[in-house]
């Protein structure tokens, strides 16, 4: 089996690894305020470096970059999914500014295989020029690992939708534009057969938002309430009562697209780096055996996530349906994100707890961050627990129990 490159992508790795040199400062993976798989939405210590991000992301948009994987035709490049995962690997090692996300790691990819030509039009220009940004409207009080359970209601009346009920968890929804949103079409049908997905202006009168601040500090999540807001009809995307089975293709999207895998190998870098550096009562940390043995793990680990991500990549670009192999791809990255900080934890000892970066601080005090912060990411996107059922079910072909 081969592993490397072909002569195009290995053209395409290298030309981006010239830009980001180019475009970012030689320090800037240590200005965001970032954990591996981070879920918390941190902001970065200086507010001149969001600046900086702005300035970047709209370079990236103006390459087509924010999109190369689409067709030609809707803004995109015409790339290759693996090409499009070694932008995203290298994004995520130089931690550079977020380049679309949900909007064109998601809601893009979704209206180009269930939108109409109409919908197509309005929307896919908007997202691959940076226009508009989206947050997903999917967890509720009652719903979060089982989204069938959705009670949100959207009733039908003239050319509108009225919506009714309540999000929650909505990470960055105020931050964003648009909602990408299930909720529930038929009150009659079986669970599973009665939602249905929408594109929701986030100003649409009826429409609530409640900060949630997160264990962090941050204004990360957020409660929203729909009373009697009103939604074109225009903007249901999909069969209408299908949007269960099109959210499960979103979910697939997500798992791959948000992994960030190039975060896993720049933080076990530094860490390598520290213990490489440093003492424990006046005996190098190399030299002893259960941190080695503790870096050995956490870079095999990084290893075998490389191989799932780029497995992904290539079975989209043979037309197939990386359904199981998503799930595996997002329990590793999570729950390696998770261990990767217990780890540097356990070997930092009391200075893994600073949270102020400082001259006793290692790794910019991200350690007490990413242990705080990580258990989150085994959470969103769906729990471990059920990554674990699509793989025995769907991969094993193991009864439900």
């Amino acid at each position: 089996m081969d592993f490397s490159f072909n002569d195009n992508e290995q053209s395409f790795h290298d030309e981006l690894n010239d830009f980001l040199d180019k475009e970012l400062p030689a320090d800037w993976y240590t200005k965001p305020v970032r954990w591996p798989h981070d879920y918390a939405g941190s902001p970065y210590r200086d507010p001149k470096d969001e600046e900086t991000g702005e300035v970047f992301r709209k370079k990236l948009a103006d390459k087509g970059w924010l999109t190369i994987s689409w067709p030609k035709e809707y803004g995109g490049r015409g790339y290759t999914n693996m090409e499009q995962a070694i932008f995203d690997e290298r994004m995520s090692y130089y931690l550079a500014p977020a380049s679309g996300g949900i909007s064109c790691g998601i809601v893009g990819p979704m209206l180009l295989r269930i939108g109409t030509p109409e919908q197509q039009e309005h929307w896919i220009p908007r997202i691959a020029s940076g226009e508009i940004g989206f947050w997903l409207g999917y967890s509720e009080p009652n719903a979060g690992s089982d989204l069938g359970s959705v009670s949100t209601f959207a009733r039908e009346e003239g050319d509108h939708f009225v919506f009714n009920g309540q999000k929650c968890w909505s990470s960055g929804a105020h931050h964003a534009d648009y909602s990408w949103m299930i909720v529930r079409t038929d009150a009659d049908a079986r669970k599973h057969a009665g939602c249905s997905l929408f594109i929701v202006d986030n100003k649409t009168p009826g429409i609530t938002m409640r900060p949630v601040i997160n264990i962090l500090g941050n204004h990360s999540f957020n409660e929203v309430f729909m009373d009697d807001a009103r939604v074109p009809k225009e903007n249901l995307i999909g069969e209408k009562n299908k949007g269960f089975y099109h959210l499960m293709q979103a979910l697939d999207f997500e798992r791959i697209s948000l992994v960030g895998i190039g975060t896993f190998k720049r933080f076990l870098e530094e860490l390598v780096e520290y213990v490489k550096t440093s003492t424990r009562n006046g005996r190098p940390l190399k030299d002893i055996p259960s941190v080695r043995h503790k870096l050995a793990d956490l870079a095999t680990r990084v290893e075998i996530g490389y191989m799932l991500f780029y497995r992904t990549a290539e079975m989209l670009d043979r037309g197939q349906e990386p359904n199981v192999e998503s799930s595996a791809l997002k329990v590793m990255a999570t729950e390696l994100a998770r261990d990767m900080a217990e780890i540097a934890m356990e070997i930092l000892g009391p200075y893994g707890q600073l949270t102020e970066p400082g001259e006793r601080a290692p790794l910019r005090a991200l350690v007490s961050r990413g242990f705080l912060e990580s258990i989150s990411a085994t959470i969103g996107a769906g729990t471990s627990e059920i990554q674990r059922n699509v793989i025995a079910q769907r991969g094993l072909g193991l009864p439900r129990v």
